[in-house]
């Protein structure tokens, strides 16, 4: 079987579905991700997963994120801008994650370069590469490296690699504009892009410039959706249990103006009927909230080569991309942050009635008469590039400067409320709790604007060199040798008022780091026969914050038959804690959790059931880099010419994971007063919890195996037009979760951990005419258990078309994504009805595009 042929047909059916667009004459050597030796065909030891242009349009993403987030392999931890909200830390931004691994363990490169991780964390820990920075227009191919890759690239490849690689070789003139929007409301976005390419004597440039605008879709969009009272869906009533009117308990105030216990919670006399549930006055965020926002992307792209002489050429890249991303949330809540004591000014003038008589009180209280919260995030991505490369007898060499920043500027504009002006307030009898509308000139006194800036940079220097190096019996042999210094920082800045405490509803996170790092590599192409083909690569790098590392790959290639090839690889990957979890100032988090102290004693609900709990939470110096080792065997056949198919077992062992089990230091440190504050005990039982302090650690681990299956058939038909037939699954047989007291759980099948995705794609050519279909399977898992949601999330299926229409310059495109307009399964566990993390709620988006080109 010629190598070329064989290559172009399996990165075909590990592709979307599209013919590969390499010529299949084309005998040049290319660099292939996954090694720095370049070869003659795509073909290697270690599986990879090629997506061209013309496979990103027959998918009809409409952003990056939108297209990994579909891929099988890609599906599990990556994340959208779906479900930003007022306390997300990671507005705007989204990442990918393969093989469920975690967005910190893959690592996203373009062209083959770092790119600075984003300024702001998500959900507090995780340092993730914000792919909404990189335009899908500019996007030649996509290469997808499914294995672990730190002898090859370093830090942070433990799951594998994402290469995202520019058109820098387009000539000519593009222009795409494009529309389209959801049949269920919200979601309404506009795209433009021009691409603009030139090639002189000695030179070549590429220009790219994008816009994007999405349109916000609020929860209340959604029927399923709109209320956070999921009864009427077979699930929980989540209403809130602080409304406006409040409900309040009788409190003992310390000396300090804290709260050291309360008693029994009831209602406000005014509360609504329908809002009025157990001891509580319940309120329904759910419809003011935000389920993808509004955001507005422009970016410019300019890539240009020049031969300084005939075996040195100079390359260079510049990006730029601005991001506003508007968010929206409920107005802010209090759970027992506020007080009044009993000889108040409002009691004793008699304008509010105690509740309590005589006593002190606490409540819980919505307050909407500051507005419902409202957050801007401001977002700029900037990248330059500097590099020589050249020949020198048969040698290749390559040198680069990469500059990489991401900034973010965060300003909440509504419904932030300053807590110790707001208590002097009700202190004063200024701010009346007790009733349902404040004075402007007291809103105007309690509420105020915040701000978090962050800043992310990589400044680093590389350089490899690689050839042939001998020849002997069994054939020639080759290495690549290089080196890189890489200088990272970050600054995560909130403001002063959050710093101390004095903002709620909201959260924010406080980090600082800095840290460089050398690393020298070498990579070694051994053939061991004429069917026979073997890589050895290692890497060591040198920490200036917590050490070194050395990572060693060992893979192999045999094709014994024309129709039969057999690959395997096995190395060891790792990934440096990020800034973010060792320079994290203490921040804090209202996490739900189960009080198992008092439960045992008290058997109460609200110590029985999860209900939020203040953590204190920091970053730790002193932790340990995760390592892994993984491995991956396979075998590629092509039992006839146009038809191909590729299996892959693949295994990872990851130890040392950077994580914290908040759960367990409760569970096991619950009287520990080092670790959970809490109020007097009274009678032999603990007080309630105050406060929780807790950190990352390096705790247990995650295991996971399972199967790659892809396939791909061609057939020409007589006057019909083309047609390619593939089917890619990803079929996970186990996710272990190893804790930190060494017991393992088994996540596979449970909450966001289907075991099974697959998408199968039908594409079709003829003449002028091109059309292209996917269906998109995501299976069913049980809900999650750790929320008290129990049962299963049932399987998604959606059905994607597009069809385009082609003229010498124009390309017309009519298509619908999630055509039969499918809701996502219903889950228990969270307010929404349905899990965020797996399943989109964007309904039937129907969309045209149309592109000049001359």
């Amino acid at each position: 079987m010629d190598k070329t042929r064989l290559c172009l047909a399996i990165a075909a059916s590990l592709s979307l579905g599209a013919p590969a667009a390499m010529a299949v004459d084309d005998v040049e050597r290319i660099e292939v991700t996954g090694s720095h030796i370049k070869r003659t065909d795509m073909e290697g030891p270690s599986p990879i997963l090629a997506i061209s242009d013309e496979d990103i349009r027959n998918a009809g993403a409409q952003d990056i994120s939108e297209l990994l987030r579909k891929l099988p392999v890609s599906g599990t931890g990556t994340f959208s801008t779906q479900g930003n909200n007022s306390d997300d830390t990671g507005n705007g931004g989204a990442a990918v994650s393969l093989r469920g691994l975690g967005a910190d363990s893959t690592l996203v490169l373009l062209n083959g370069r770092r790119i600075s991780v984003s300024a702001f964390a998500k959900e507090i820990d995780t340092a993730f590469v914000d792919i909404n920075a990189i335009p899908l227009s500019a996007i030649d191919r996509i290469e997808i490296l499914k294995d672990g890759a730190s002898a090859t690239y370093g830090s942070d490849a433990i799951a594998g690699v994402v290469n995202i690689i520019l058109k820098k070789d387009f000539e000519g003139f593009e222009v795409t504009g494009g529309y389209g929007d959801t049949t269920d409301g919200g979601g309404e976005e506009i795209s433009a892009s021009a691409l603009w390419g030139t090639r002189g004597d000695r030179s070549h440039s590429t220009v790219v410039l994008d816009y994007f605008k999405r349109e916000e879709t609020l929860f209340a969009d959604r029927d399923y959706s709109k209320s956070a009272d999921q009864t009427p869906n077979g699930g929980p009533d989540l209403r809130s249990s602080a409304g406006n009117p409040g409900s309040y308990s009788s409190a003992t105030i310390g000396e300090d103006g804290s709260i050291l216990s309360d008693g029994n919670w009831q209602p406000d006399p005014n509360c609504p009927a329908d809002l009025t549930v157990g001891p509580y006055c319940r309120y329904d965020y759910a419809p003011f909230m935000t389920s993808v926002p509004e955001t507005e992307r422009v970016g410019l792209m300019v890539l240009q080569s020049y031969e300084i002489t005939d075996t040195t050429t100079f390359f260079g890249e510049l990006s730029y991309q601005h991001n506003n991303t508007v968010v929206k949330g409920a107005a802010s809540p209090s759970f027992s942050e506020f007080y009044m004591l009993a000889d108040n000014p409002l009691f004793t003038s008699g304008t509010a009635v105690n509740p309590f008589p005589g006593e002190d009180i606490t409540m819980r209280r919505r307050l909407t008469e500051a507005g419902n919260r409202l957050k801007k995030v401001e977002t700029d991505n900037a990248r330059g590039v500097f590099g020589v490369k050249g020949s020198i007898s048969d040698w290749d060499w390559e040198v680069a400067y990469t500059y990489s920043r991401s900034r973010s500027n965060e300003y909440g504009l509504r419904g932030f409320v300053w807590t110790s002006e707001l208590q002097e307030a009700i202190n004063e009898g200024a701010f009346n709790p007790l009733a349902t509308t404040q004075s402007p000139e007291v809103i105007d006194r309690v509420t105020v604007n915040t701000t978090r800036n962050g800043n992310s940079t990589i400044k680093a220097f590389d350089g490899k060199f690689t050839g042939d190096i001998f020849d002997y019996a069994l054939g020639t042999a080759a290495l690549a040798v290089g080196f890189e210094y890489r200088d990272e920082r970050l600054e995560d800045n909130p403001d002063e008022l959050f710093l101390r405490g004095e903002i709620f509803g909201t959260e924010a996170t406080q980090a600082k780091g800095e840290r460089d790092q050398s690393s020298l590599f070498a990579e070694l192409a051994l053939p061991l026969g004429e069917t026979l083909e073997a890589q050895l690569a290692v890497r060591y790098e040198d920490y200036s914050d917590f050490g070194n590392n050395t990572s060693p790959k060992v893979a192999l290639r045999w094709a014994p038959l024309d129709m039969v090839a057999f690959r395997a690889s096995w190395g060891e990957a790792f990934r440096a804690p990020s800034l973010v979890q060792i320079g994290l100032g203490a921040t804090q988090e209202s996490p739900n959790l189960v009080d198992t102290t008092r439960c045992a004693i008290t058997g109460d609900d609200f110590d029985c059931d999860p209900n939020e709990r203040t953590v204190i939470f920091a970053g730790n110096p002193d932790l340990k880099p995760e390592e892994s080792t993984s491995y991956n065997v396979g075998v590629i056949l092509e039992p006839l010419e146009n038809w191909s198919l590729a299996l892959d077992y693949w295994n990872y062992d990851q130890d040392n994971l950077i994580t914290s089990d908040t759960q367990y230091l409760l569970d096991t440190q619950g009287n520990n007063p080092d670790f959970v504050k809490r109020e007097p005990t009274v009678n032999g039982v603990p007080g309630q919890i105050i406060e929780i302090y807790d950190r990352f650690l390096n705790l247990g681990g995650q295991n996971t195996d399972g199967f790659d299956f892809d396939t791909r058939y061609l057939w020409e038909s007589q006057g019909a037009g083309s047609y390619v037939f593939s089917y890619n699954l990803t079929w996970v047989t186990s996710f272990d979760e190893v804790r930190q007291d060494g017991t393992e759980r088994d996540l596979n099948g449970e909450f966001q951990h289907p075991e099974v995705r697959w998408t199968a794609a039908l594409d079709w050519s003829h003449n002028r005419w091109l059309a292209a279909a996917r269906v998109n399977y995501i299976g069913e898992m049980e809900d999650n258990v750790d929320a008290g949601a129990e049962g299963t999330v049932d399987s998604m299926v959606t059905l994607d078309l597009n069809a385009s229409y082609m003229t010498d310059h124009w390309r017309f495109t009519l298509g619908a994504n999630n055509l039969l307009d499918e809701e996502p399964p219903f889950s228990a566990a969270d307010f929404m009805g349905y899990d965020q993390t797996t399943h989109s709620a964007q309904g039937r988006f129907v969309y045209g595009k149309v592109t000049y080109t001359f």
